[in-house]
């Protein structure tokens, strides 16, 4: 317990309570004055609302892709399961630059997707786009022991009651998920509100426009105002906190009602 409380305190509750101290020298008005600007507030926007979308499109693909590795054996099964651990070992800014070479208007993919008009790079799009690669291993890792684990009995006594397989899925199946995609969900979501280096390079950064918080915070900080980024970080710090906390409360509604 003293080792896990000390190792903690080092790694994290010192840095958080640092972070809490700086903020403390500013005034309240100086503090509401730049946490909530018109350039942070869009920033806030923009950062959880493509952080939520990506995290929604992984739960929906994420749990395909987890249902597919578990449940069927096919060529390159193994290569495509190492392949999804690859967002953890690439840097997140080599993600963005190839993700930005790939999707631009004379990308390998771009060339075909821009004259139908579909923008992917330097767009919000392409935002989205990138929280969603690097976001994606923590639903599929989250929900591929939970499938692995679960009894392929209770589907085949679901269907011998004459359930059908959406029927099934929907009454047997996804509530024991639930509680696992929540978490993925999470998780991911969490990742993507923190992500930095694949959307400097795919988006435009323009303030008001394609800024996501972490790129406002870097930029007081590139301007050495140091308690003008705190500022923006503890908004980000608390609004995580509560989102995180909320989803946590779901998630053991979910396990109960799963009871």
């Amino acid at each position: 317990m003293g080792y896990s409380i000390a190792y903690l305190s080092l790694i994290v509750l010192i840095p958080l309570a640092g972070l809490l101290i700086r903020v403390t020298e500013m005034s309240w008005a100086d503090f509401v004055r730049v946490a909530f600007s018109d350039r942070a507030l869009a920033a806030y926007r923009l950062t959880f609302g493509a952080s939520f979308l990506a995290a929604t499109i992984n739960a929906v693909l994420g749990t395909l892709l987890a249902w597919v590795l578990t449940r069927y054996r096919f060529p390159g099964r193994k290569f495509l399961d190492a392949l999804v651990d690859f967002p953890f070992a690439l840097p997140t800014a080599v993600a963005g630059l190839t993700l930005a070479n790939l999707f631009s208007q004379t990308g390998w993919l771009g060339q075909f997707l821009v004259p139908l008009g579909i923008h992917l790079a330097y767009t919000t799009s392409g935002i989205v786009l990138a929280l969603t690669f690097v976001s994606l291993p923590f639903v599929v890792r989250t929900l591929q022991p939970v499938l692995e684990e679960f009894e392929v009995e209770l589907e085949e006594a679901a269907a011998t009651l004459g359930a059908g397989r959406w029927c099934t899925f929907r009454r047997v199946v996804f509530p024991t998920l639930l509680p696992a995609l929540m978490t993925g969900f999470a998780l991911a979501f969490a990742r993507a509100v923190g992500e930095y280096g694949s959307v400097l390079f795919i988006s435009t950064n323009k303030p008001y426009v394609s800024e996501i918080t972490p790129q406002v915070i870097m930029g007081w900080l590139d301007q050495f105002e140091y308690a003008n980024a705190m500022a923006v970080a503890v908004v980000m710090l608390s609004a995580s906190f509560a989102i995180l906390i909320t989803i946590n409360l779901l998630e053991r509604w979910a396990s109960r009602f799963q009871r």
